[in-house]
Formats: structure tokens, C-alpha cells, sequence
């Protein structure tokens, strides 16, 4: 995937991950960038910042989305690069336990980071497969190999994010159409309570990072980005020995727990290992 004289759609592309994507694909000499954000005001001031365009609408609305993508592809061109990357996370809440969030939670996490990644590929697929070209990022997390301590929902519906991607690329790759899934651990955004988007805590990437890892791995063609190495050698110990690893987890847990009591168990690992 070519950055240089593309056009790009980014979805919760207002702030952290989203707006730092559009500024690095700017710099790289992005054709035209489409903000899209339930906040009109932020994702009209990063439009500005790109000198692109900007949209107001919730991704888990089909029909608002599909008719976006039409628009789009009518009225400015064809879409290169289509980014699914809005997302949130709720937490477990009272009593901690896996089954603690509510089916509100639930739902709306499953809507977010799981249908509006279909509903985003039901809009682009049909111009994607007629020209045999065009590209899906879509964001999920470390948490989707891994898992996220104090919150069931977000892990669940990232692990669900990556089995759609895979299955996007499988049945669609010979279409010529290219998936690349950003799975980053710890960032310094508003989901961890670091909207400024700086970190000088270790393990805490800046957003402006993990654009910078996104454009490579978008260049190289890869179809699992992690700007966050040590995922690859978490991910290969739990692969290699599941129950081994589920432990190491409820340690994970314990101990954060002791560092921090009332929120601690949301920690993400680099801190605990610092912490030890």
C-alpha cells in the first residue's frame, strides 16, 4: 500500500491513534484524507490541519456509513486506503468479574470494533473488487492476541476484530485487495487517560509513533502491524504454551491489583513490568 497520491478515509480520526494516522499519511504525500468522527468540530479542525474533508456520523450506522463511502467515491474519486480504526473500552466494572460489564457495554463494544469493520467492508467491497485494488486498515490491539486485564468485552470484541480482518484477507487477497490489522499495546490516548498524547512512561508509545510503524508496515505490505515488538514474543509464549501463559496472566492481575487497588487491574503490562 502506496501512501504517496492516495486517498484515505479514517474513521475515529478526531484524536489519539486517528488523527496522528492523518497527519503522518499527509506528510507522506497523501492525495486527499477524509476525517470521519462523531465529533463534527474535532474532525473538522484535523481535516483542516491535512487540508482534507471531514465527516460527522456514527460508524455503527450502515446506511450512514455506505452512503458515505458512495459519496465519496462519486463525488471525489476512488478510495484507496479505507481505515476502520474507531474504538473505546468500558472495563469490567463492579465486582471485577468477566461477566461485570453490562449487555449495554457489551453491545456497543461489539458494534464498534466488530460490525463497523464488516459495515465498512460491505460499503467498500463492491468498489474495492471492480477496479481489483484498494486497502483495509483496520485497528484492533494487543488485546485481541493477548488479552486486556479488567475488561471482557474489549478483549473479546478485539480478538473477534482480527478473526473478521483474517477472513477479509483470505476471501478477498485474490480480489486484489490488501487488510493490514494495527494491534498496538499501550498508547498515550484518551482510552488510558493520556489524551495529550504524550508518554514518558516506558512501554507508552506516543500516537505519532505508532503512525510512523503503521506507514511502514502499510508500505511493506504486512498484514499484522505491531508497533509494540514484544506482542510478537507474548503472543508466540501463549501460542506455545496456553495454559503457561493463562498463569502468567492471573499473576499479571494479582499484581496489579497490589499496585493499585481501585484501577489498577487496567494497567497495561509494561507498567507492571516496571513495576516490578
Amino acid at each position: 500500500m502506496k501512501i504517496k497520491d492516495s486517498r484515505i478515509v479514517i474513521t475515529g480520526g478526531a484524536a489519539g491513534i486517528g488523527a496522528a494516522l492523518a497527519r503522518c499519511f499527509h506528510a507522506a504525500g497523501a492525495k486527499q484524507i477524509i476525517i470521519v468522527d462523531r465529533d463534527a468540530l474535532a474532525a473538522k479542525k484535523v481535516a483542516d490541519d491535512v487540508e482534507g474533508l471531514s465527516a460527522s456520523l456514527d460508524v455503527c450506522d450502515e446506511v450512514a456509513l455506505k452512503e458515505l463511502v458512495d459519496r465519496i467515491e462519486t463525488e471525489e474519486g476512488a478510495i484507496d486506503l479505507f481505515v476502520s480504526n474507531a474504538g473505546t473500552g468500558k472495563g469490567d466494572g463492579e465486582p471485577w468479574w468477566a461477566t461485570s460489564a453490562s449487555n449495554d457495554d457489551w453491545n456497543l463494544l461489539w458494534q464498534l470494533h466488530v460490525m463497523a469493520h464488516v459495515y465498512a467492508a460491505r460499503a467498500c467491497l463492491p468498489h474495492f473488487i471492480a477496479r481489483k485494488t484498494g486497502w483495509f486498515l483496520n485497528t484492533a490491539s494487543a488485546a485481541g492476541l493477548l488479552n486486556q486485564i479488567g475488561d471482557a468485552a474489549y478483549s473479546t470484541t478485539k480478538h473477534a476484530a482480527i478473526g473478521f480482518a483474517e477472513s477479509l484477507a483470505i476471501t478477498h487477497g485474490d480480489d486484489g485487495i490488501g487488510v493490514s490489522v494495527l494491534a498496538p499495546q499501550a498508547v498515550a490516548t484518551g482510552l488510558i487517560g493520556m489524551a495529550d498524547g504524550h508518554s514518558d512512561i516506558a512501554g507508552v508509545l506516543t500516537p505519532d509513533q505508532v503512525a510512523e510503524s503503521v506507514l511502514a508496515g502499510l508500505e511493506s505490505g504486512d498484514f499484522m502491524i505491531l508497533p509494540h515488538p514484544e506482542v510478537k514474543k507474548f503472543f508466540a509464549a501463549k501460542a506455545d504454551n496456553y495454559g503457561r501463559w493463562i498463569g502468567g496472566m492471573r499473576k499479571l492481575r494479582r499484581q496489579s491489583i497490589a499496585i493499585n487497588p481501585e484501577s489498577g487491574i487496567r494497567l497495561p503490562v509494561s507498567q507492571l513490568k516496571e513495576s516490578k
